[in-house]
C-alpha cells in the first residue's frame, strides 16, 4: 500500500515539474512574441518613411529634370 502512495507521489511531483517547465516555456515564448511584434511595427514605420522619401525624391527629380529618368536612354545608345 505504501508503494502505491509513493508511486503516486512521485508521479505527481513529475507532473508538477513538467507543468512548471511548460509555464516557463510559455512565458518565454510570450515575451519573444511581444518583442517581435514591436520590431515588426517599427520596421513597418521605417518602410513607410522610406516610401515617402522615395516618392518625394522622384517627384523632385521629375520637377527639376522635366523628364522621367526611366524614359531616358543610357549613354551608350
Amino acid at each position: 500500500m505504501s508503494t502505491d502512495v509513493d508511486t503516486l507521489r512521485e508521479q505527481m511531483m513529475d507532473l508538477q515539474s513538467q507543468l512548471a517547465f511548460q509555464e516557463d516555456a510559455v512565458k518565454s515564448l510570450d515575451e519573444a512574441l511581444a518583442l517581435q511584434q514591436q520590431e515588426i511595427l517599427l520596421l513597418r514605420r521605417q518602410l513607410e518613411l522610406l516610401r515617402q522619401q522615395q516618392l518625394e525624391q522622384s517627384t523632385q527629380n521629375e520637377e527639376s529634370n522635366g523628364s522621367n529618368p526611366v524614359d531616358e536612354k543610357p549613354p551608350h545608345y
